[in-house]
Formats: structure tokens, C-alpha cells, sequence
């Protein structure tokens, strides 16, 4: 890049380097630029894919003629989202979790741009919410539009789901995207500086929730994982009832990866107590396998054989009390107590938010599959949800008194810095904010301390 006789004799007066100007335009514009642009490049991707599916497959597979592969490709693009859809035969809601990730890396991309063009006012929490919504309004409007646009004789979608789900979406990514940008410039990780956004005992709860939830889905994708190791004879028995072939092989195999989260999720039902279903009047749990007939789908080849649940399987029922004593050491981590009697609660606290998540996550993870047996599918959300809040709940309120006795122990004479104030929480520091959010001229929050700005010279 060049520079000019202007920006050489700013350099020569101020011994700084020029900063280039942010463009900033009205916050509601920068949403509506966003919200197309996410929509836009998630429906240019699928839209790619499903005209190559519908190149190799027989040709009415996938819709008839290019109108029809773009309406398949806009039902593909809302099935991203998570919104079900109405067929002659029922509704279909169990839908592969893993396709988020998609739209969500949009989403979250879009956010940190409104956040560093929108005029964005007010104090920095408030203005990621406002980036969030500025994003998530307009998206879920024309994501209600796609719905009406996809909808036909055969298949109709829910436009309600769309609505819900797509502004969901676009609150969460959009809203961690946009903070992802304010945190640019701190000396942090990226994802411990985000939790510096929030009140001390609020961070200290959400990162409770985080560490018990990533432990939980990352053995409920090991325990799968194992089972499915044990069983690919039956697995493969499946796969050639399918007779897919090379293309349809691959296109079987991204199916299979996209709804890995399902099925840790639904392994982590599993380890809870409750289990799951597969079907009317089926269930998985560590009490006993009772099932039918099952849909010729290679992952189902997973499930235990009917009869007494495999005693090595009973391993799994201390999965949620792992979860919980991370959740609690995290939870006290973040911000210890001088009052020993409240480090038990927080640490109950976050056990049970992470219960909450886990009943969100279930119920999303299953869903009717047509009409008939196929109806039920997947974990009761309410029984997951509070047999986990219970279980992860006792188990972090048992770890956190633990950790912050530990802590206590450690504490300084009196007369120096109290327990709350203990070094191991270091407070976030921030560059001049200027560069990176030009139009956010509040104070910063609690436990951000902006670094000094930059001495103006002299000479």
C-alpha cells in the first residue's frame, strides 16, 4: 500500500502511523446487510451441493428442474436452522444437528462485522445486544420468506419454527460474533475475554456451565463412538441394505457426521438416567433396551442389543458427576467466596443452568420422524433436563466447597487483598477501543481496564 504526501507528514509530525477511518453507517442498515449476506452464502453453498446431488442422483430426487433443486436447496438451508417440516405422512423434526454450524459461522462472522461498522451506542454489553438484534430481526424475516418460498404440495415448512429458531440462531452467533470483535484487542484468549463482558458472579456461573456441558458432550460423543466401534458388523449390514453406492456412500457418510451431535446427545440422555427412544413405546436406558424395528440408518447400529443394558455401559452413569465437579471447580475458579456456606450453592447454581442447556440441547436433538412409530424420537427433554440439573448440581456444589476451602486456605493475612480479589482472576485489559468500535463510547464493564491511550507528541 502506498502512501501519500499527506499521510508522510502526519508520520513526520506525530511519529505515528496514520489509522485508517472505520465506516460506520445506521446499526439497522449494517443488520440488514449482514442478514442478507449470511442467508445469501449459506444458500449459495447448499444450493451448490444439492444441484450436484441432483446431477449425480436420479433426477427426481431432488426436486424437478432448477426451480425445484432451489426450493429443495432453500428446505436444506431452513433444515440448517433446525425447522421442521410437514410431509403427507407427518411431520419430520429430527434433524441433524451438525448442519448449525453452518449458518452459525455466518451468523457469528456478520455479528463481528455490525459490530465494527454499525453505529452502535451505549455501554459495551448493550452494544453487542443491540448488534445481535440489529442482525437476528431482519434474519429471521427473510427467513419466514424462504419458508413460504420453499413450501409446496409435498412438503410444507413450518414457518413458525423458522422464525423462532432462525432469530435464535442469529441472537447467539451474531451476539458472540459481535463480542468476539469488542475483545479484539484484549491480551487474553478470545473466549476467556468474552466471559469478562459479564458481572464477576455471572462469568463465573456461565463458565461453570461451559466446562460441565463440554465435558458431558465430549464423552456422550466417546461413549458413541465406542459402541458404534463394537458394532460395525451391524453397521455394516446396514449400510448394504442401503446399497448406496460411491456417491451416495459419501452423501451417507456427511449425513452420518452431521448428526453426531444428536447422537452424543443422545448418550449423554443415556449416561443421565432417562435414555432415549426410537420409536413408540421403545426405550434405551441404563435400566433396559427395549426397541423394534429401526430405521436402516448406519449409526442406529449403536444401540445396545435388547435385553439388560451392557454392564460396561453402567460406566457411563458417572459421566454427569464428572461433569459436575469440572462445572463446580470452574464455577470457583472464575470467583471464589469469602462465605464458605455459598460456594456449595453457586456451584448447585451452575449445575443446574447446565441442566437447563442439556434439556435445550435434547430437545432439539430428536423429533418425530413421519407419523407412526416413527413419531417419538430421541430424549424426553424434561426428564434429561432435570435428572442432569440434580445429578450435575450435587456433584458441583460438592466440588466447588472443595475448591474454595482449597482457595481459603491460601487466602492472605488480614489487611491484604480479600479472598474475592484473589490474584488468580486476572481482570481483562483493552486497547484504546476507538479502532475497533468507533461509535461505542461508554465505560467499559466491570473487570475491563482499558490500557492508556497513546501519548499524543509533541514534536
Amino acid at each position: 500500500m502506498t502512501t501519500t504526501d499527506h499521510d508522510d507528514a502526519e508520520l513526520e509530525k506525530t511519529g505515528l502511523p496514520p489509522v485508517a477511518e472505520t465506516v460506520t453507517r445506521p446499526l439497522a442498515v449494517s443488520g440488514i446487510v449482514a442478514a442478507v449476506w449470511a442467508a445469501g452464502i449459506g444458500l449459495t453453498v447448499l444450493t451448490t451441493i444439492t444441484l450436484l446431488g441432483w446431477i449425480a442422483a436420479p433426477r427426481g430426487a431432488l426436486g424437478t428442474g432448477l426451480p425445484g433443486v432451489f426450493r429443495t436447496a432453500v428446505g436444506f438451508w431452513l433444515m440448517a436452522h433446525h425447522a421442521g417440516f410437514t410431509v403427507p405422512r407427518g411431520r419430520v423434526g429430527l434433524l441433524p444437528l451438525g448442519l448449525m454450524v453452518l449458518p452459525g459461522a455466518l451468523l457469528f462472522r456478520a455479528g463481528g462485522w455490525i459490530a465494527r461498522t454499525g453505529r452502535v451506542r451505549g455501554r459495551y454489553r448493550i452494544g453487542v445486544t443491540h448488534a445481535a438484534f440489529a442482525l437476528a430481526i431482519p434474519y429471521a424475516v427473510l427467513s419466514g420468506l424462504l419458508a413460504l418460498v420453499a413450501s409446496s404440495s409435498a412438503i410444507r415448512p413450518s414457518a413458525w419454527q423458522a422464525l423462532l429458531l432462525c432469530f435464535l440462531l442469529a441472537m447467539i452467533a451474531g451476539g458472540l460474533g459481535a463480542a468476539r470483535t469488542l475483545v479484539s484487542t484484549t491480551n487474553r484468549a478470545p473466549w476467556v475475554a468474552m466471559l469478562g463482558l459479564l458481572p464477576r458472579r455471572a462469568r463465573s456461573v456461565a463458565a461453570g456451565v461451559t466446562g460441565a456441558t463440554a465435558v458431558l458432550l465430549g464423552f456422550g460423543v466417546l461413549i458413541f463412538l465406542t459402541s458404534l466401534l463394537f458394532h460395525l458388523s451391524e453397521a455394516k449390514n446396514l449400510y448394504d441394505v442401503l446399497k448406496p453406492g460411491v456417491v451416495g456412500g459419501v452423501l451417507l457418510v456427511l449425513i452420518g457426521l452431521v448428526y453426531l451431535p444428536n447422537a452424543a446427545l443422545w448418550a449423554v440422555a443415556y449416561a443421565v438416567g432417562p435414555g432415549f427412544a426410537v420409536g413408540a413405546g421403545t426405550s434405551v436406558s441404563p435400566s433396559g433396551v427395549f426397541v423394534g424395528m429401526i430405521p436402516a440408518f448406519p449409526p442406529f447400529a449403536a444401540l445396545p442389543e435388547p435385553g439388560p443394558a451392557p454392564a460396561v455401559s453402567l460406566f457411563a452413569l458417572a459421566v454427569p458427576f464428572v461433569a459436575g465437579a469440572v462445572g463446580g471447580v470452574f464455577t470457583i475458579r472464575y470467583q471464589p467466596t469469602e462465605a464458605t456456606e455459598a460456594a456449595p450453592l453457586w456451584g448447585f447454581v451452575s449445575g443446574v443452568a447446565t441442566g437447563g442447556v442439556i434439556a435445550f440441547l435434547a430437545a432439539l436433538s430428536g423429533g418425530p420422524l413421519g407419523g407412526g412409530r416413527m413419531a417419538v424420537m430421541g430424549p424426553s427433554a424434561w426428564q434429561t433436563g432435570l435428572l442432569a440439573a440434580l445429578e450435575v448440581g450435587v456433584s458441583a456444589a460438592i466440588a466447588a466447597w472443595i475448591a474454595n476451602w482449597r482457595l481459603a486456605r491460601r487466602t492472605p493475612p488480614s489487611g491484604q487483598a480479600p479472598l474475592d480479589d484473589d490474584q488468580d482472576t486476572e481482570e481483562l485489559e483493552f486497547e484504546e477501543p476507538d479502532p475497533v468500535l468507533a461509535t461505542v463510547d461508554e465505560p467499559l464493564p466491570e473487570g475491563v481496564i482499558p490500557l492508556r491511550k497513546r501519548p499524543a507528541s509533541d514534536h
